[in-house]
């Protein structure tokens, strides 16, 4: 029991002493942890210390710096101030001696003035002496000259107001001669800067817009594969044919032409009409009546939806917007007609590109000048209710009207053709790109009756003049060759003659291009030597 008991005391002393010990141990590392963190936050203290002298100095630096430079900046500023005040009173100083100068000269001045109205004061007496005096002479001079006339009057046998007469008479043959002289030279001198100008204008413009030509004829050939299918085109005792004809206006030829049927109609609609319907119709292989009507009704529609198809991508190839949808349709339907044998659809593009070309050559609108170029023919397109007897260009410029096109495209429209007054320079555009696209070589198909009147017109025109002997049109009525007789009319009036007759051309004919007029005087002299 005893031994148990030491055993507990020495277990407890034991305890006790490494406890004591332990706290001697920690209190040991505590006083070496303290005195370490003291060491440390005395190095910080001197690290933060010198970093705070630096930053110190730093600053002071950059505050002297930036002293000097704004020191610098307000000398800177002062020194122009003062540079700008000197100048300002060096510009005072000069105009204070300007002034000064004038003022001298304006006192100079008025004494001039003053000394020079007491002169006139002075001559004004003298010059009421002279007046009378000059009163005087003259009364007796406008007797002396009465007297004259009197004695000339008697010596001429003529009257003071015949003699005026006459001479106004030769004077007004002077004046005349001498300002148609004057015209002419005139024209003359404006056509070799106008002329010029203009040529380079226009053959700009057809050099940049190349176009093939096609001339438009009355007739359409349909192809076929063999000569059996015109029999069951014929059809029983010819009712297919009748059919065909009935339903779409065209007249059907069929004769020997192997492997082709021709189909004759002046609307080449109509033609299109007959040539899609006969190809579906052989193509398919049923040909009866019924299914020809079925057929006809089922193209027309094709063909109408094409014409605005047609019409849309016209306007948009073009560049043109807002169009009226009815408008639309008419240019689509231009593909389907023809004027002198030219495709009126390619035609009215051809004349609004020149249009376009032309008017951004003359500085005016080219998108305005390409509207009206296009439109100006759409009166040549037929409606069920249009005038058949308005002349086309009257006729397209009321549609125009009528679907809300401005007035200078109206009024282009119009005028093309001199039916009505030209109100804006869009119009001689209009009209010349019109001559311009249908005198193209090959363009148009002109008929041979008006080609020769128009020739015989142009001699007429020349042989109606005095003194004219004959007169020739040539090189396709581009020249007009005029004979004169030389007695009736000498070298001056042959010059006046030739002015008058291109004139009268002028004013009285319609023709594309230009006239060029030559008049021949010939003198000759013959002997015979014996």
């Amino acid at each position: 029991m005893d031994t148990i008991l030491y055993a507990v005391l020495g277990v407890a002393i034991g305890v006790i002493v490494g406890f004591a010990l332990a706290k001697t141990l920690e209190k040991n590392n505590a006083s070496k942890l303290i005195k370490n963190a003291k060491k440390s936050a005395t190095a910080i203290l001197k690290e933060a210390k010198s970093e705070s002298e630096s930053l110190k100095k730093d600053k002071i630096l950059q505050a002297k710096e930036k002293f000097i430079e704004l020191k610098s900046e307000h000398e800177k500023v002062i020194s122009s101030r003062e540079k700008k005040m000197s100048d300002t009173e060096k510009r005072i100083r000069d105009k204070e001696s300007q002034i000064s100068s004038e003022l001298a000269k304006n006192k100079k001045l008025n004494l001039e003035v003053e000394s020079k109205i007491q002169s006139y004061e002075d001559k004004s007496i003298v010059t009421e002496r002279k007046q009378d005096d000059l009163d005087k002479k003259q009364a007796e001079v406008d007797k002396l000259h009465k007297s004259q006339v009197q004695q000339l009057e008697v010596i001429s046998s003529l009257s003071a107001d015949e003699a005026k007469a006459q001479l106004m008479e030769s004077l007004k043959s002077e004046a005349k001669t001498e300002a148609m002289v004057y015209v002419r030279d005139t024209i003359e001198e404006a056509k070799l800067t106008a002329q010029q100008d203009a040529k380079k204008i226009i053959i700009n413009t057809i050099q940049r817009i190349g176009t093939e030509e096609a001339v438009d004829n009355c007739v359409s050939v349909f192809n076929i594969e063999s000569d059996d299918v015109k029999g069951r085109i014929i059809g029983r005792e010819g009712r297919n044919i009748r059919a065909i004809e009935a339903a779409t206006g065209v007249e059907i030829i069929v004769d020997d032409t192997p492997e082709a049927i021709i189909l004759s109609c002046f609307d080449s609609v109509r033609r299109e009409i007959a040539r899609l319907s006969l190809h579906k119709l052989v193509t398919d292989g049923r040909i009866h009546p019924a299914r020809i009507e079925e057929v006809v009704r089922k193209t027309q529609k094709q063909i109408e939806q094409e014409i605005i198809e047609v019409g849309k991508r016209t306007v948009i190839d073009l560049g043109i917007h807002g169009l009226n949808p009815e408008l639309i349709k008419m240019v689509g339907r231009m593909k389907y007609r023809s004027s002198y044998g030219q495709n009126l659809l390619q035609h009215s593009r051809e004349v609004a590109k020149l249009c376009g070309v032309m008017a951004a050559e003359l500085g005016l609108n080219p998108k305005l000048a390409k509207r009206a170029g296009l439109l100006h023919d759409i009166g040549k397109v037929p409606d069920a209710e249009a005038d058949m007897e308005t002349p086309h260009a009257i006729l397209g410029m009321q549609w125009a009207e009528k679907y809300g096109e401005k007035a200078e495209v109206c009024n282009a429209i119009g005028a093309h053709h001199d039916e009505i007054e030209m109100t804006s320079l869009l119009s001689p555009i209009i009209q010349v790109c019109d001559a311009i696209s249908g005198a193209r070589p090959g363009a148009r198909r002109q008929v041979l009756d008006s080609y020769i009147q128009r020739l015989k017109d142009l001699e007429e025109i020349a042989v109606a003049f005095g003194g004219v002997k004959k007169a020739y049109a040539i090189q396709a009525g581009r020249e007009l060759r005029v004979i004169v007789e030389s007695e009736k009319v000498n070298d001056q009036k042959a010059a006046d003659l030739s002015f008058e007759i291109s004139q009268k051309i002028q004013t009285d004919m319609t023709y594309p291009g230009q006239v060029k007029v030559t008049v021949i005087r010939e003198t000759r002299a013959v002997n015979i030597a014996k």
